[in-house]
This record gives structure tokens, sequence and C-alpha cells, in this order.
């Protein structure tokens, strides 16, 4: 059973997001203070921690620091009810993966407790199915039932990049940043371009997935 970390100095909240976090059956495992968590996670084995910002003896911030100290991979959800964008910055900063800000949905909290394990599995594998089509970034090959296609590299990792965060818009000017680098000169409309490309390309595995357009915004990636 996957097993998460709750760290908040609030009986209450921990309550709460243990009751929706187990009925999706999760294992829990709380502690009111980030001293208590360290201790915790020396003796058992996590697989995600969600920490609050404001805790006594040590807060969220230098838990985040100290997590990262001797672990770079293991997912990290914030949640605080400070929603400024300065302490989103920070915590990402940080090594915090994803932010929610109290009060919050409970049924928000655990889609996107998932989504972070789900990215988590894929960070570790290298691998992404998109029904029939595989896509393995180790190797960069795609494989539709077993055969092997032909994609250009930049393709990949745009379709890869999508892929990993299913129904997360990005912007063209994310997909720049993270595809082609902070250097890139070019005209951001390339990235249409590709897309284009792509989609022409997997017309065939609309029954599986689409890339659709975020009307000012970008693209995402949506599962069918």
């Amino acid at each position: 059973m996957t097993k998460l970390l709750i760290v908040d100095d609030d009986q209450h909240i921990r309550e709460l997001m243990g009751l929706f976090l187990r009925n999706e059956g999760f294992d829990l495992i709380e502690a009111e203070n980030g001293l208590k968590a360290l201790a915790i996670m020396e003796a058992e084995t996590i697989a995600l921690v969600i920490l609050d910002v404001m805790m006594p003896e040590m807060n969220g911030w230098q838990l985040v620091k100290e997590i990262r100290s001797f672990d770079e991979v293991i997912p990290l959800l914030m949640v605080t009810a400070k929603g400024e964008a300065t302490h989103k910055i920070k915590g990402f900063r940080l090594g915090t993966d994803d932010y929610l800000t109290k009060p919050f949905d409970p049924l928000e909290l655990v889609m996107r407790v998932k989504a972070l394990l789900k990215r988590a599995r894929i960070n570790a594998s290298q691998i992404i199915q998109l029904g029939s089509l595989e896509l393995n970034r180790q190797t960069y090959d795609v494989k539709r039932q077993g055969q092997l296609l032909t994609l250009p590299l930049k393709e990949f990792e745009l379709l890869f990049t999508l892929a990993s965060y299913p129904g997360q818009i990005f912007t063209r000017e994310q997909l720049i940043t993270q595809i082609w680098g902070m250097d890139y000169e070019g005209d951001d409309r390339t990235v249409d371009v590709h897309i284009k490309r792509i989609r022409e390309k997997f017309m065939d595995d609309r029954a599986f997935f689409h890339i659709e357009s975020a009307r000012g915004l970008g693209y995402r990636l949506v599962v069918t």
C-alpha cells in the first residue's frame, strides 16, 4: 500500500486529509511538525509528503530544505493558507512539486496527490503508455503495438512533456524553455508547427489521446 506522510500542526486538517485519502486506499502517517516528520522519514518508506508551511519547531520551508538534502525525488505537496505568488515561488525554488492553498477542496487534494504519484512513476521509469503507444525517454523510442515508429527528437520531447502531465496546459513559452532551452531565439510559433506534425502522425491514436489547443494559452494533452 502506498504510504503518505501528512505534516500539519492542525489536527482537524490532518483528519480531513486522512478521511479522503484513506478512502482512496492510501496508508497515512501523521506528524505535527517538521522535526517529527524527519524522524518518521528515517524509519519509514514514504511515497509522498503533504506539508504545511506555518508549523512550530520547524516550518515547512525548513522541512523542504531538509528533505531535499537527502531525497531529491520524493514528491512534496505544500498546503498553506498563504496564497501569495511569492510564497509559491519560494516553495518551488526550495524543491516543492505542487502547491495547494487553504481552504481547499479535499477532492482536489486527492487528484493532486494521484497526479504527483503518477508523475513520480513516470520519472522513475521514463516510460509513458498512451493506449497502444509507448514512449521511452531512455531510448527515445516510440512504439505502437511493438512496432518502432520514427519521431524527431523535438517532437518526441514535446509529446513526452505533454503526456507527462495529462490535462495540464502548457504555454508556448513554457514549452520553448523546457524543450528548446532559455537561449532559443526563434519564433515561439515553432511550437505550433511541431504540434501540427504530431497531430498528423498520431491521428490513428485519437481513441486514446489527442492534443488540445487552449485558446490564447497553449496546449494540453487529453487522455480519452
